[in-house]
């Protein structure tokens, strides 16, 4: 499959943001993955980078934690769209290859079905045929229709990547391509119908539909409320495959950090941000021009009565360091690489920042209670990705929808490392950690520690929700003493992650992928109202995941630079004058 989404992209040209010879000065706000990939590339292209990250560790949503021989991913766990994630390393004169051990996973993933629990699990593998033929074991004469399903959902993603990932949107013509425009036929109902219906028109068995509705989760959301081009996913786990990157994701935030210092970015962190200053333009003198600035603007939020747009300029990122002092950093550019409820809602000047109100239609998307736990001897009944299916599972995603608590059996996912990294774990111990979908709702509390010196129980709420998975999980999987084995195990709940990355109502991933949160209708990179500032990661274009924020660093990249992002031009690029490269 192409690396280079956009072939015919123009070749790069500066708009007003572009950088002049001597390089911006930028102020990233934020090191998950977005930020370090934006930071890494605009360092690249000559302009000075400082990013600022308010916790100890880098990475973002992408935690790591550590306990007697035990090691844990506390966040994204799937390696998915692996061309994405090279493309982010030869853009900065590297490859995966090169900066990671990858190991592709065979089987995928196993999956242990409510009502089905009789039976042996069954094991998934990332092949075409071997997915056609687990498809005619499970429903005779479904094969030959998973193919046709992964034909179109290969030809979607293709049209995706192409069209809709590596852009911001600001020129709509990209939309009536002729490309696009012969896939209106499919791309319509695509848009209009969700996943679920879609699957269900396809497939009779609740398992394979299950299987194939699954990766929802994924886009924040449910196979209910995600259009049905997201069916595009399953070609993602069902032919691309999955694989893993040893030593977890935490190598993969290392080794993003260490391209990025390289390329001349100053990292620092436990440095809180409080506010972006912001310099102001003078009102727009004539009826005539006012009467232009108070014309609506597609995707921009509700602004306070009375607010202008474009009032004024980014002029620094005022922040707090680890010792309490308080600091200063000019910027010319701000790139906010952190949750945009928060940017909006808390560090802009009040009279520039989003109502509240404005962001009560929103869909936050589901948050989580994850569960990380250190276990004496193997697990056999588990592999590196193994998946638990209710049998009522319209139930479980309307209970995380609406905020109502989750019933004793519930849709888990199981990652256990150590079944392919041994680094994870003691020899002959296993690394589990437990992610189970919950609502998006802070009062559900924080997460505790338990170790053989340590005993810091979390809120009442998220240590039962943990509790009753571990319980389902060793009934499930046949692991009988399961509880008596753990000897280490953390939890974390919707509380950590408003508090951990200032995650809005606590939300695991990011605004769900639903039809108003999805390509153009969801927040672009650019900000509407103030010039310099930038976004990227999650909140915004094309959405949540690591290759999307991957993705979100080329177009803020653009935005900043003038280089086309997923242009195939970019790849041939070295470093600019006055990059630390």
């Amino acid at each position: 499959m192409s690396t280079s989404p956009r072939p015919d992209a123009p070749a790069p040209r500066p708009d007003e943001a572009a950088a002049d010879a001597g390089g911006r000065r930028v102020v990233v706000i934020g090191g998950g993955f977005a930020g370090l990939a934006t930071a890494g590339l605009l360092a690249r292209d000559g302009h000075r980078v400082t990013l600022l990250e308010k916790n100890a560790e880098l990475g973002g949503r992408s935690g790591r934690w550590s306990a007697e021989g035990f090691t844990f991913d506390t966040g994204p766990s799937w390696y998915l769209m692996p061309e994405v994630i090279d493309r982010w390393f030869r853009l900065m004169g590297s490859s995966a290859a090169e900066a990671l051990d990858l190991r592709r996973l065979e089987p995928g993933y196993r999956v242990y079905f409510e009502g089905h629990l009789d039976e042996e699990p069954v094991d998934v593998v990332s092949d075409r045929e071997s997915a056609a033929a687990l498809a005619e074991r499970l429903e005779p004469g479904a094969g030959a229709r998973l193919r046709a399903y992964l034909d179109s959902a290969q030809e979607v993603y293709a049209l995706a990547k192409r069209r809709f990932l590596y852009t911001d949107f600001r020129d709509l013509t990209e939309l009536i391509r002729p490309d696009v425009l012969r896939a209106l036929p499919a791309l319509v109902p695509g848009l209009l119908g969700n996943l679920r219906d879609h699957v269900a028109a396809r497939f009779e068995d609740e398992r394979l539909r299950q299987v194939l509705g699954y990766p929802a989760v994924f886009l924040g959301t449910s196979p209910g409320r995600a259009p049905s081009m997201y069916h595009l996913m399953s070609h993602l786990d069902l032919e691309d495959g999955v694989q893993y990157p040893m030593g977890g994701f935490a190598a993969l935030v290392d080794a993003m950090a260490e391209l990025a210092r390289d390329a001349g970015v100053e990292i620092v962190t436990e440095a809180e941000v409080g506010a972006v200053e912001v310099q102001e333009t003078p009102a727009p003198r004539g009826r005539a021009a006012r009467a232009l600035e108070r014309l609506p603007r597609p995707w921009e939020p509700r602004t306070p009565r009375g607010a202008r747009r474009r009032a004024g300029a980014v002029r620094a990122v005022a922040w707090t360091d680890g010792t309490g002092a308080r600091r200063r950093t000019e910027a010319d550019v701000v790139v906010a690489a952190t949750d945009l409820h928060h940017v909006q809602t808390a560090l802009l000047p009040h009279h520039q920042r989003v109502t509240e109100a404005a962001w009560e239609s929103r869909d936050p998307g589901p948050s989580a209670v994850l569960v990380c736990v250190g276990v004496r001897g193997r697990l056999p009944q588990l592999l590196h990705h193994t998946l638990l299916f209710t049998r009522d599972w319209e139930d479980n995603f309307r209970r995380i929808e609406e905020g109502e608590d989750l019933t004793d059996q519930t849709s888990i996912y199981v990652s256990m490392t150590s079944a392919t990294d041994p680094s994870t774990a003691p020899e002959g111990d296993e690394a589990l950690f437990l992610l189970v979908p919950a609502p998006a709702e802070t009062g559900w509390g924080r997460g505790g520690v338990r170790t053989p010196d340590v005993d810091e129980p979390g809120d009442p709420r998220v240590e039962a929700v943990a509790d009753r998975a571990l319980a389902q999980l060793a009934r499930w999987a046949d692991i009988p003493d399961l509880a008596e084995r753990i000897v280490v195990r953390r939890t974390w709940g919707p509380a950590d992650f408003a508090a951990d990355v200032h995650a809005w109502r606590g939300s695991l991933l990011g605004p769900g992928h639903t039809l108003r949160q999805s390509a153009l209708f969801r927040p672009p990179v650019r900000d509407a109202r103030v010039d310099g500032l930038v976004y990227a990661g999650s909140s915004v274009r094309p959405g949540i995941g690591v290759p999307m924020c991957l993705i979100s660093a080329e177009i803020a990249r653009e935005q900043v630079s003038g280089v086309p992002a997923g242009s195939e031009a970019a790849l041939h690029a070295g470093p600019r004058p006055g990059a630390a490269a």
